[in-house]
């Protein structure tokens, strides 16, 4: 059986690192690292996610401002909220939940969060940013994957990298991550051809197109990396886009859902934040 990535032993270290920031500043008298998040209208997915920023914030000592607005709520006054938490100087990061009800125009919103505090890597500046290789802040999720890559010293450079999916929020800038570390890069969708042949000749492999147990032994090569994006519900259960059972004892390293990635990409988005607070110190 390979290895498998423990997604919350990561998350853990990356824990520790954020309380000592956190005492450290409050030793020095300094503001502390503050995110809000902002929730319109009732999506349950985002209500839980929202409540788990949550959780996690007060854990560390990170302050956690929770916004919830109706769905009957105008663009306008979204828009303001928006405004007020960039102006405000005690706030360190936005966050805005997604997806927004239908009757808003998404981009409009999103546009709206200085890039600054955006740490989530929603705006299309940060986006550009990160694409050119300014300085911003990371997508969590795809910076969750290199995090636990690195973690167990996986060697990237030079590998042959395979992304399943091609997602603005995972599958391309993972694959950019992954280029960024000198990988060669290969990215698959549905209309890839002899995709189980493409997946099979990675050395790493990242999956994340959020369909149940796609990813089996015919898509893996032996002594292969996997790593598990998705998360879906399948019977109840939280389940990922690789058959676990079929592939554990193919791939070298592994990460199981829940705890592998998952585990790790809240933790990492409150590291932005205190990442931020240490920018406004400049």
């Amino acid at each position: 059986m390979g290895q498998i990535i423990d997604g919350r032993a990561v998350a853990r270290n990356v824990k520790e690192e954020i309380k000592s920031f956190v005492n450290e500043r409050q030793l020095k008298g300094k503001t502390i690292p503050c995110v809000a998040s902002i929730l319109v209208g009732e999506d349950p997915g985002s209500i839980y996610y929202q409540n788990s920023q949550e959780k996690v914030a007060k854990e560390l000592g990170v302050k956690f401002e929770k916004i919830c607005l109706p769905s009957d709520i105008s663009e306008e006054e979204v828009l303001s909220t928006i405004k007020g938490l960039n102006d405000n100087k005690e706030v360190h990061g936005i966050i805005l939940q997604l997806p927004l009800p239908k009757n808003f125009n998404d981009k409009n919103i999103i546009a709206a969060i200085s890039p600054e505090k955006d740490i989530d890597c929603l705006t299309d500046i940060s986006i550009g940013r990160f694409y050119q290789g300014d300085r911003c802040f990371v997508p969590c999720t795809p910076k969750s994957v290199l995090t636990l890559l690195k973690y167990y010293d996986i060697e990237l450079e030079g590998k042959n990298a395979v992304v399943i999916g091609r997602s603005n929020i995972v599958g391309k800038p993972a694959a950019q991550l992954l280029l960024n570390e000198n990988c060669t890069i290969t990215i698959c969708h549905s209309r890839t051809r002899d995709l189980e042949k493409v997946c099979k000749e990675a050395d790493i492999l990242v999956a994340a197109i959020g369909r149940p147990n796609f990813v089996d032994n015919r898509y893996v090569k032996q002594g292969a990396v996997v790593i598990d994006v998705g998360t879906s519900s399948l019977n109840g259960k939280i389940t990922g886009d690789v058959d676990f059972e079929k592939v554990k004892d193919i791939a070298s390293h592994i990460t199981p859902v829940p705890g592998g990635v998952g585990a790790l990409t809240t933790t990492l988005l409150l590291l932005n934040a205190c990442e931020a607070a240490r920018r406004d110190d400049n």
